[in-house]
């Protein structure tokens, strides 16, 4: 392969990028279709969701597309301010009062660019430590000094949960850039490449997973809607189903094994991380639920048509980013 570069994209990203515009003209003209044959009155609604969520998916995608082509910096700052806003959509439908407003600012104005500037430096030892460990035994005494007692734990627990899942889990999806990925078990990849040279390599891991978890919630969607009988929460996520979960879960395992050549993977080791992505993804989406439930929300936003919020389009890149960066930094390099 060439030395072609755009950005962090290079001729297998682009590539790829280009399979993922063919499935959304596809997707594009069967909504097209549907909605020239299904009577108006009868399916309305649901043509004008698969509108909304297929104009989503386009902007969604041209946006990733922009992000990695202008370089790591741009990305590191896309996925910022998607920890931005998913925080605030978080905090919003809690129960915080104003007792909680100098822990609140600490999170959104400290520690969270902290954070995300430790990843843009590559200080692997330090960002996978600073929200698990000293952000958390901070922001209770932070809340602690304000003086107020009633509900502390429930604010507490609520503001350290917020901070991990919206800004830890989710800075792991920029860390993947700097994953270089040895060809075999064990060894240094051809390259002699580092921690913190993934360039073009890395942005393919992130797109191998973000294709993987977000096809796995389209592929549960459909296989639920068409197969669907036993729910398998149905207090908590009424839409999951047992037939869904399955076969969303094992085409995507299936769609990671077949873009293993985005990877340094074999095909069983890309349909294995697909396998545990998809699991650890369909538990975020699960927990997400259970949260707007809990507060009497169906969504926590409503920024992207069609799909709520930041925070209900990454919850299952908040479960599965984390465990992948993990995984296949073991695994598969020379750290």
């Amino acid at each position: 392969m060439s030395d072609w570069r755009f950005g962090l994209l290079d001729e297998t990203g682009l590539r790829l990028f280009a399979g993922v515009a063919a499935v959304l003209i596809v997707a594009t003209l069967v909504t097209w279709i549907l909605s020239l044959t299904l009577r108006a009155e009868r399916h309305e609604s649901l043509i004008s969701n698969l509108k909304l969520r297929v104009g989503a998916w386009w902007a969604m995608v041209l946006m990733l597309f922009v992000v990695l082509a202008c370089g790591e910096t741009v990305t590191i700052l896309f996925f910022f301010a998607l920890s931005f806003l998913a925080l605030r959509e978080f905090i919003t439908i809690s129960r915080t009062t104003q007792r909680d407003h100098s822990a609140l600012v600490w999170m959104f104005w400290i520690i969270l660019p902290i954070q995300y500037f430790a990843i843009w430096q590559h200080w692997y030892g330090f960002f996978a430590v600073f929200i698990p460990v000293y952000a958390f035994l901070f922001l209770p005494a932070r809340t602690a000094i304000a003086g107020e007692t009633k509900g502390f734990l429930r604010r507490t627990a609520t503001t350290q949960w917020a901070l991990m899942v919206c800004v830890y889990c989710v800075s792991y999806a920029p860390a993947i850039l700097q994953l270089p990925v040895a060809l075999e078990f064990g060894k240094v990849a051809a390259d002699g490449s580092a921690i913190g040279s993934g360039g073009p390599a890395g942005a393919n891991l992130l797109m191998f997973l973000l294709i993987v978890v977000q096809g796995s919630d389209v592929f549960q969607y459909i296989w639920g809607k068409t197969l669907g009988r036993h729910k398998i929460a149905p207090k908590v996520s009424p839409n999951k189903t047992v037939e869904g979960f399955i076969g969303g879960i094992l085409t995507s395992t299936a769609l990671g094994a077949g873009l293993w050549w985005i990877t340094s993977f074999e095909w069983w080791q890309a349909a294995v991380l697909a396998f545990v992505s998809c699991l650890l993804g369909f538990a975020g989406g699960l927990v997400m639920s259970a949260i707007k439930r809990d507060r009497g929300v169906k969504d926590f936003g409503a920024l992207i048509p069609g799909h709520g919020g930041i925070m209900d389009r990454i919850d299952s890149l908040c479960f599965a980013a984390p465990v992948f960066f993990h995984l296949v930094r073991f695994f598969f390099t020379a750290a």
